[in-house]
């Protein structure tokens, strides 16, 4: 459904609403004015309609229909589509939560859709309507504050990651024990679908800091290097924390081995203590007629004491090499 459609003009938004099919000539009205038009995970006939009145690319318009798209920016004639995949982190359930959020950028007009939970739009909408610097921007300065906005979003995932990566290097290393390999694969995965909304966000970036596209002069490029810069760091601290999970897997799967080791040593000690005791009692339960200690009043005391001293003997042993 259409959320939100207004005019901005003089880095100001026109007060009152729009409908759509005056939506454009009401943006072009003026050279500094333009249209902005929110979507929210739109039925194809609404999407439709929003083309047609927009003239948006058939092709970019099929991809803005589907909820799973790569990241990337697409010209086509004097248009812009942008796919990028906003992010924020559930803590409570260690889940990267990512929606896709895609932008047609053209002359005099600005149309976002969403598909899945995000406020990043709404945000941003919020916010660009109290500076009228970057309003002033036009449609490109409305690209410029979503992708900051987005990207800043993405430092803060990583700093709840941070976290819980802390909590797991403790944890692993605990003396309590315990086998940490489930959760430490849960993050892997999240961090791995992370990844893939931010590393192909840095070829758009450079495209768009070196003027590749349409009126990006309208934009400082020192804007947009700024968040390529932040995008570059969020990836390098990426790769980090994946390597940080998979030593932490690689020591988990170390401790529970030698927990294992500790507890066959363990195990095979009592065996041991168990099996003299079971030798001596089967040896004299034979029942042969020529055996010494038959017929000797103190064979069972003895036999009972040679038991309890071979198991005695076996514990110190044992406890003394740290195996009980």
């Amino acid at each position: 459904m259409i959320v939100d459609c207004a005019v901005y003009e003089d880095g100001l938004r026109r007060t009152g609403s729009v409908d759509l099919s005056s939506a454009l000539q009401e943006g072009r009205r003026r050279t500094d004015g333009f249209v902005w038009i929110g979507l929210e995970e739109p039925d194809p006939d609404e999407l439709t309609s929003v083309a047609e009145e927009f003239h948006l690319h058939p092709l970019a318009v099929e991809d803005a229909a589907k909820a799973r798209q790569r990241p990337k920016l697409e010209v086509y004639g004097d248009s812009l589509f942008l796919v990028l995949k906003a992010a924020r982190y559930v803590d409570s359930e260690e889940v990267v939560e990512l929606s896709q959020l895609m932008l047609f950028i053209g002359d005099g007009f600005v149309v976002t859709v969403r598909h899945g939970r995000s406020e990043v739009l709404a945000a941003v909408r919020s916010t660009i309507e109290h500076v009228p610097e970057e309003l002033g921007c036009g449609p490109l300065g409305v690209l410029h504050a979503v992708l900051d906005r987005v990207v800043d979003d993405y430092a803060t995932v990583l700093r709840g990651l941070d976290v819980d990566i802390e909590q797991i290097e403790k944890q692993v290393f605990d003396d309590q024990g315990g086998n940490h390999g489930r959760r430490i694969y849960k993050l892997k995965r999240e961090v791995l679908e992370f990844r893939q909304a931010v590393d192909p966000l840095v070829e758009p970036l450079e495209r768009l800091i070196e003027g590749r596209i349409p009126n990006a002069g309208r934009v400082p490029v020192e804007y947009f290097r700024d968040v390529h810069d932040h995008v570059l760091r969020v990836s390098e601290r990426i790769k980090v924390v994946d390597a940080l999970l998979d030593s932490s897997l690689q020591a988990n799967v170390a401790q529970v081995s030698v927990r294992q080791n500790e507890d066959m040593r363990k195990i095979s000690a009592w065996v041991a203590i168990a099996g003299v005791s079971t030798l001596i009692a089967g040896v004299y339960g034979m029942n042969f007629e020529h055996m010494p200690e038959l017929g000797w009043l103190f064979g069972y005391p003895f036999a009972l004491a040679l038991m309890v001293f071979s198991s005695v003997s076996l514990f110190v042993v044992f406890r003394r090499r740290d195996w009980l």
